[in-house]
């Protein structure tokens, strides 16, 4: 694995700072990712869980359209992988999912997440939890880090099962 992320900034003001940390993260889930094949992605690499680097990628797709593009920018992003019926349907459908479709729709959804962020004015916006109550875009960008931080903590060990590769 060639890590070619670029480390945040040392000195930067907070809006910098949170999408720089963003991106490494994001950049390290496709740094976990590389250089694998489909089916290493598909594969569930640590029972009992359900968790395969696909899964992870999928998941996090949802997670970008959900918290910045309909919290934060209110476009009603319909789910691509998750609805009540199949609630885990990103981690759950990933044995015929189309590999290169998951990775294109979830760098489009990162793209669009980095636009919504720079459209808007200051970190104080607020937008809606799906319960309703306001949210500041700096709680969901912190939410996004917490969310990425958690994952490729997985991404990490699936990756280690996979092949072995380990590192940051």
């Amino acid at each position: 694995m060639s890590d070619e992320r670029t480390d945040p900034p040392l000195e930067a003001d907070e809006r910098a700072s949170l999408s720089a940390f963003l991106d490494y993260h994001r950049d390290t889930l496709a740094l976990k990712c590389a250089g694998l094949s489909d089916e290493q992605l598909r594969t569930r690499a640590v029972p009992p869980s359900p968790m395969s680097l696909l899964g992870l990628v999928r998941h996090l797709t949802e997670v970008e359209r959900g918290w910045l593009g309909n919290r934060v920018a209110h476009r009603d992003l319909p789910p691509l992988y998750c609805f009540p019926d199949n609630p885990d349907g990103d981690f759950d459908d990933v044995d015929t999912a189309d590999v290169a479709e998951a990775f294109a729709t979830w760098r489009a959804a990162c793209a669009e997440s980095r636009d919504i962020v720079a459209g808007v004015d200051s970190l104080d916006f607020l937008g809606k939890r799906g319960n309703g109550d306001d949210v500041s875009l700096r709680w969901i960008m912190l939410h996004l880090f917490e969310e990425y931080a958690r994952h490729n903590g997985h991404a990490d060990l699936l990756r280690e099962r996979l092949d072995g590769a380990t590192g940051e």
